[in-house]
């Protein structure tokens, strides 16, 4: 008897403790999903909601007006098409068109889903919609028109800029875009313009990916930087011969000197002597294999690719190839995270959220996301990346009065004539806390096609001030 009291007792505590868990992961998944959740479309009580509520207005971070509606409760959106088109995929429509966007992924603020009893009872009896959250975000409607503006026409891709001591986001472009009061056939478009490419696409992100391959350096050799390297113009890896543009041989080279100029060849030869295992953990380190559970925005997770790989795969790794898929927001990170003194801020939009009688809902607040980098070795990395601009690939990205640091990139792509073109870097002054995350798709050269139009941005957001 005195064992049964005491297998009863242990079985006892064993199902208190499995329901304690299950209640801390539900309220942990709730934190970190609940958005997700609650703006799904096969929510049936968010589908009731919006018969009864009249969603809230949508500001950018200067109180001009990106959504709203009119007498009749349809949506209305910003009276400039190009402006509309900038900013269609960040805010998003109603009807869902486009996914993820503030429309949807904030419908509990927008639809007041947290209204009181009274409320709602005052509501129906009075026969009015209720009202939901105005929301003012981050974004800044001038900006985004402005790289609307300057975009390569026909050409798809993503410019992402934000605030890398905050990371409140100022931009969030996605190309193709396309005017949400024009939507018709949008879904069926092969272009797939719906889709925000800033944080739904992913793709091998070329040399921007050897800053990462350089912090992994920094990291795990301890002459890292005293080391020279040997640039022969190929470099055979079993059946792949690696090279750079033109087949260009560089020589003997430093460790900075090697990202200054973008050597593919340094850089492969740094992925194989690192070894695959040491950086694969400073590429996670950064938040490549993570779920980006984002508290204001649904990102696609980045990857790195898969473990018991040949030496081949590794030494395309180094360069930023092989099978590596980031989106541009994460890449805008990464950059961030260099200027920031080696700290990654999670990606913000919302600013504040206010009820019918404008008081207080929610107001942003910044978060740490990640600390890949100590101060010592992102100072090292800036230094590099601002040399690039000064006297290497990115000279194209130099704006007058302003130290700039960055990083090209061209990604061959399968199937494209020509390869992607990338540039992330950020501006060096703490008035103008900015880094961004600039791909012009089957364009050509990072450093001809992606550094200008980053440059034109600098200076853009110089003027602004």
């Amino acid at each position: 008897m005195k064992l049964i009291k005491k297998n009863l007792r242990l079985a006892v505590v064993v199902v208190c403790c499995l329901l304690a868990s299950l209640i801390i992961y539900g309220a942990f998944s709730l934190g970190l999903s609940g958005n997700r959740w609650f703006s799904s479309s096969v929510n049936t009580a968010l589908r009731k909601v919006k018969s009864d509520v009249l969603p809230g207005r949508i500001y950018d971070r200067n109180g001009i007006p990106l959504s709203g509606n009119d007498t009749q409760g349809n949506r209305l959106y910003h009276q400039d098409e190009l402006t509309r088109r900038s900013l269609v995929h960040a805010v998003g429509m109603k009807d869902g068109t486009v996914k993820n966007g503030i429309e949807t992924f904030m419908s509990y603020l927008l639809y007041a889903y947290d209204a009181s009893y009274l409320s709602r009872l005052s509501s129906a009896f009075s026969g009015r919609m209720r009202s939901g959250y105005d929301l003012r975000l981050s974004l800044t409607h001038g900006l985004s028109r402005y790289i609307a503006e300057q975009f390569p026409q026909g050409k798809s891709g993503a410019v992402v800029v934000l605030n890398y001591r905050t990371g409140e986001i100022l931009s969030l472009n996605s190309f193709p875009n396309f005017d949400p009061y024009a939507a018709q056939g949008v879904l069926s478009d092969p272009r797939k313009p719906f889709i925000n490419n800033a944080t739904q696409w992913r793709s091998a992100p070329g040399s921007t990916f050897k800053v990462i391959t350089m912090a992994a350096a920094l990291q795990h050799m301890p002459d890292a930087l005293s080391k020279t390297f040997t640039c022969e113009g190929d470099y055979q890896v079993g059946d792949v011969v690696i090279t750079d543009a033109g087949h260009v041989s560089h020589g003997e080279l430093s460790l900075e000197k090697a990202l200054v100029v973008s050597c593919n060849i340094t850089f492969a030869k740094l992925a194989l002597e690192l070894g695959d295992e040491k950086l694969r953990q400073t590429a996670q380190a950064f938040g490549l294999d993570d779920h980006l559970l984002f508290s204001d925005l649904v990102v696609e997770n980045s990857s790195y690719p898969a473990k018991n790989r040949i030496a081949k795969e590794v030494a395309w790794t180094g360069p930023g190839q092989s099978a590596l898929g980031m989106t541009p927001l994460h890449m805008a990170l990464v950059a961030a995270a260099i200027a920031n003194d080696g700290v990654m801020m999670e990606p913000k939009l919302l600013l504040q959220a206010v009820d019918a009688n404008r008081e207080g809902k929610a107001q942003i607040s910044p978060v740490i996301y990640k600390t890949p980098l100590t101060v010592a070795q992102s100072d090292i990395l800036a230094k590099a990346m601002r040399q690039t601009v000064v006297s290497g690939t990115g000279r194209n990205a130099a704006v007058s009065g302003l130290t700039i640091a960055g990083k090209t990139g061209s990604a061959q792509i399968d199937g494209q004539e020509l390869t992607n073109a990338w540039f992330i870097g950020f501006i060096e002054d703490k008035t103008l806390p900015y880094a961004l995350c600039v791909v012009i798709n089957d364009a050509g050269e990072g450093s001809r096609q992606a550094a200008p139009l980053a440059g034109k941005i600098f200076s853009y957001i110089n003027s602004m001030r």
